[in-house]
This record gives C-alpha cells, structure tokens and sequence, in this order.
C-alpha cells in the first residue's frame, strides 16, 4: 500500500492497519520512524495534548492515523524555527480551526519571533564582548585567587539595558 499525505510522505509496503472507511492507522513505532522521533516524545505530546491521543487496539496497542506524521514534521520544523510547543500549538490551532484567522495573524507569529531571537542575538553578543573582555585581561600566570575572570563573576550585577 503507498499513501501520500501532502507532497513528502510516502508509506511504502508497511504493515499498516486499514480500517472500514479506508483510513490508514499506523503503529507508534512506525510514526516514530516516519517522523524521524523516538515513541517516547509521541507519548510526551499526547499527555502535553500536542498531538490528539490515538486510538488503541484491543490488545491495548496506540494506532495513529496517517496524517498523525505530517502533524510531527510541522512541530518539529516549528521547533527548528525557534518557536516552543506552547506557540506551536497556539499555530496548529489557528490552521486547524480558528473562524476567521488569517495569514495575518500566523504572521504576527512570526514577526514576534524575529524581534525574541534579534533579543537573544543582541544578549549573545554582549556576553560574547564581555568574555572577551575578561579573556584579555587575564594572566595566565596569575594565582587563581587573583583570575579577573573569576573576580568578575563575583562582582555585583550591573543591568546593562
């Protein structure tokens, strides 16, 4: 059997589990695979309720439903792109049943995560000239109770916004 959910999946051959009304089931450890992440994050975004809690089987067995993957590529190419489960969600929930959202808003989304990641570039840089800072100073020859690096770290904090 070969079933194709958007243009980058493809379930070749597999010992899948067909239902009534032709809807393709998978097992955990095959949308594991597929999605290219372990079982025990599908079992993390089941109770975070990131992904909806499958059906099981008789025997006790989770069966996902194909799509189930394509579900797991969007969080995890989300992740990628900085944004936590908490966002991730907020996004699902707009391309799945939000009346009304728009291009918009997802957006919006992604203009407030370029400003926090222009933050943390701009926090990264700071930290990264004050070690230099400390890195030039410092005598190598020097007893480690005399370490500029060190004493710094003990200073008291001075907010640098």
């Amino acid at each position: 059997m070969t079933l194709y959910v958007g243009t980058s999946l493809i379930i070749k051959n597999m010992n899948t589990e067909t239902h009534p009304d032709k809807e393709v089931f998978l097992t955990i450890g095959q949308v594991a695979k597929l999605a290219g992440v372990n079982r025990e994050t599908l079992r993390y975004y089941e109770r975070e309720g990131i992904i909806d809690m499958p059906a099981r089987k008789d025997s006790g067995y989770r069966i996902y439903p194909a799509d189930t993957v394509k579900r797991i590529h969007f969080i995890k190419r989300a992740q990628v792109l900085g944004f936590s489960l908490k966002e991730i969600m907020e996004l699902m929930a707009l391309r799945n049943d939000a009346k009304g959202a728009t291009c918009r808003d997802v957006k919006q989304y992604a203009q407030d995560k370029v400003k926090t990641i222009e933050k943390k570039l701009a926090d990264l840089k700071r930290m990264r000239s004050r070690l230099r800072e400390l890195i030039a100073i410092c005598d190598e020859e020097n007893s480690i109770s005399a370490c500029p690096i060190l004493d710094a770290f003990e200073e008291e904090l001075i907010d640098e916004d």
